[in-house]
Formats: C-alpha cells, structure tokens, sequence
C-alpha cells in the first residue's frame, strides 16, 4: 500500500494512536511531508479559515521566521487562503497577522488619518 492510502485510511477511520501521535510537533512535520517552513505556512493558512484570536498567531509566525520564510511570505499566505476561505476570513485575519508580526495596522491607519475603521 502506498504511504498516502496508508495514512488516509488511517485517518478515515480515525486510528487513535496515529491521530494521537500527530498531535507531537515534530511528528505531524515529519508525517506531512513538508519542510518546516512550508508546514508552518500551511498551518497559518488554515487559521485563517478558524479566524483565531490574535496571540493564536504567533507561534506559528515565530516558527515561519526561524525557518527563513519572509514577512512577504507569511502574508502572502493571506492571498492564497483567499480563494478557499474567502475575503471575510481574510479580511479578519489581516490586522491579527500584522500583530502577530509586529505591525499595529489599526495605529498606523490612526497615524495616517484614514477614516476607515478595522473590523
């Protein structure tokens, strides 16, 4: 059995101590295949789509920073998720990532005099 029948099997049936066993950051990286980079990447953009809380960001951006992926990088996966999660979840997340990330988009739109008001 190939290794990706093996695991969507194992999923589909929800295999207790496989799912337990991803739960362990090293492993679900292993397990997805992806470099640690790209996983992080990946895990940013599925939180989009739950729209956290702020603080929920930062660990993962933390990591994507570790792992060299670029500020244009980690918003980038804002306008990929776009199309899946759709404008509203984007639009949510955007002041969060920007927290997350160091930048008060809420102070500097205050600073610059922009009427518009954040979500």
């Amino acid at each position: 059995m190939d290794d990706y029948t093996d695991t969507l099997r194992r999923l589909s049936i929800r295999d207790d101590a496989y799912v337990e066993s991803l739960s362990d950051d090293q492993k679900n990286v292993e397990e997805s295949g992806f470099d640690r980079k790209t996983h992080a990447l990946v895990q940013l953009g599925a939180m989009v789509a739950i729209d956290p809380a702020p603080p929920s960001y930062m660990r993962l951006i933390d990591v994507a920073l570790e792992c060299n992926a670029t500020r244009n990088e980690i918003v980038g996966t804002l306008i990929a998720a776009m199309p899946a999660v759709g404008a509203a979840r984007v639009v949510s997340a955007a002041p969060k990532l920007a927290l997350a990330l160091g930048y008060d988009v809420a102070a500097a739109l205050e600073e610059l005099g922009d009427g518009r008001r954040l979500r």
